[in-house]
């Protein structure tokens, strides 16, 4: 085989000596190892490849992609791939693949190791010794038996972490408003609605979510004031999840007597407030920094991109390029809102679901639905979900939430041509229902939201405040937002009686940030407030 007719494979990432010898041993492949390159040699050796294996440290952004004209495939050889513009390479039918859940004991083993660490003094004892003191009682730390340890996040991770947790005897409790009771069961893990009772309570915690905009700062100073003094605090998740200067106060007041902090805000230069405080427990991002877990990615990855270069099924596909070339615009359509649908509910509901009810209606009702099932599933738990969610593993996600998903069909439904509803059921008769209809086969808008009806599209910052219906609010609730700069884009209001209750759909031009929020719950008669992007 000449060199023209190997598929060119460009590896800008350190990967395990065994991965790279993988590589190279494969006849059909000619290998670029160019580990963290510099951005003007990376738009060099693109420009032939077919196979780009990456880490974090490589930006594959559209200036990358459009200098690549022959890449079929990227691999992210990690879970995260915040780093790729991905809707981009599906516009551009490229591959993009990574690898999930190598890392996820490593994460955790570190999560506990850590926690041993700050309890028992260990890196200090450590660096006495080595400078040849022996103080014995200096370093009298204390036991994880008994403790109770608080973990938000019960997926991959944190799962792992109660299983840990429970091995040295401690209490463990957990917040996740995104499974189902039994997951809690599963895991011998007491389940808390309520994320402030569960901190009341709480000697340990720890926290394994995904950062978005509903957890980013979401253990603010608020929230760990509620901790009982002489309280720690793990984040091997990701970094802003805690906000890392309420954190250093409180650390400095002696209200959290410890810290153990594996991912920052701002890597690699964390807070140096923060990193050199005498009560901070601190490592480099080595969550997934095993041997282990990087013989598992390396060969992971591997094996990836040869079933993927040889045209077969791969195991972990971020994006699927020919989704968007469903034969139906319908259904085409319906799949898009789906999605945002899905992402909608992960962003408002605020209990543990126990099923979804997905019922199709009219037109739509005689079409395959497996891809609007896939695209509701994926909205949904790539809100809620610690770890990356793709078409192919979405399934897998919302069965370890232990959600039950049901569809019926209605033909007969005749209000529009065709719709879409979306019922989420969950313990003691709570619901949450959402809808929403395409005109024209193609112009989608959510056009129902808990008995409440609308025709707003479903896209960017959309503010959702439900309210008593009594005169003023609407020119209250615009005069608050035009004090914050803020411009309205779209205003649609329903109301389920004359003098009942209100709900209005605000899409707006700009973010609302969290406090701002909790400030417009303070505008008379207004019930709630959500602040959702789609």
């Amino acid at each position: 085989m000449s060199n023209s007719s190997l598929i060119q494979v460009l590896i800008t990432g350190h990967l395990h000596d065994s991965a790279i010898a993988g590589f190279r041993a494969n006849k059909t492949m000619q290998i670029v190892y160019a580990p963290d390159c510099e951005r003007s040699e990376l738009l060099r050796l693109v420009a032939t490849a077919q196979v780009l294996v990456t880490r974090s440290e490589t930006d594959v952004d559209r200036e990358v992609i459009d200098r690549a004209p022959d890449l079929k495939v990227i691999a992210r050889a990690a879970v995260g791939v915040g780093n790729i513009a991905i809707d981009y390479a599906t516009e551009k039918g490229i591959l993009v693949i990574n690898c999930p859940g190598k890392n996820t004991n490593s994460a955790a083993e570190l999560t506990l190791g850590m926690l041993l660490a700050m309890l028992r003094n260990v890196p200090q004892a450590h660096q006495t010794m080595k400078g040849g003191g022996w103080d014995r009682h200096r370093f009298t730390g204390h036991e994880l038996r008994g403790r109770r340890i608080g973990i938000i996040g019960l997926g991959n991770v944190g799962h792992r972490v109660a299983k840990f947790a429970h091995g040295f005897d401690m209490e463990v409790y957990a917040y996740d408003p995104y499974v189902a009771p039994q997951v809690f069961e599963r895991n011998q893990a007491k389940p808390f609605s309520d994320l402030a009772a569960m901190l009341r309570q709480t000697d340990v915690l720890t926290v394994h979510v995904p950062l978005n905009k509903e957890t980013k700062n979401m253990i603010d100073a608020s929230m760990l004031d509620l901790m009982p003094k002489g309280s720690y605090v793990l984040n091997i998740a990701r970094g802003g999840i805690i906000n890392e200067k309420h954190l250093m106060e409180r650390l400095e007041s002696g209200h959290i007597a410890g810290a153990g902090i594996d991912t920052w805000e701002s890597e690699p230069k964390p807070l140096s407030g923060l990193l050199q405080h005498p009560h901070v427990w601190a490592s480099p991002h080595i969550g997934a920094s095993t041997v282990e877990a990087q013989i598992a990615i390396g060969d992971t990855i591997l094996t990836q991109v040869v079933k993927a270069v040889a045209g077969g099924v791969v195991d972990y596909p971020v994006n699927l390029p020919q989704v968007g070339l469903i034969d139906s615009p319908l259904l085409n359509a319906y799949a898009v809102l789906a999605e945002k649908l899905g992402a909608l509910i992960g962003q408002i509901l605020d209990f543990n679901p126990t099923t979804i009810n997905l019922n199709y209606r009219g037109d739509l009702a005689s079409l395959d639905h497996a891809m609007v099932r896939l695209s509701l599933m994926k909205g949904f738990a790539g809100q809620v979900v610690d770890g990356y969610v793709s078409f192919v593993n979405v399934q897998s996600h919302i069965e370890k939430m232990g959600i039950v998903l049901s569809e019926k069909q209605d033909p007969s439904f005749d209000s529009y041509k065709s719709a879409l509803k979306v019922r989420v059921s969950g313990p003691d008769g709570k619901e949450l229902t959402v809808g929403g209809i395409v005109f024209d086969d193609r112009y989608a808008r959510i056009s129902l939201l808990n008995g409440f009806y609308f025709e707003l599209e479903p896209s960017g910052e959309i503010i959702i405040v439900e309210n008593s219906d009594r005169p003023g609010v609407i020119g209250d609730v615009g005069h608050f937002l035009a004090q914050r700069g803020v411009n309205i884009d779209s205003f649609a209001l329903s109301r389920n009686r004359k003098g009942g209750r209100a709900l209005a759909l605000v899409r707006i031009d700009s973010p609302l940030s969290s406090d701002a929020v909790e400030a417009m719950m303070r505008i008379d008669n207004v019930i709630s407030v959500h602040a959702v992007n789609l």
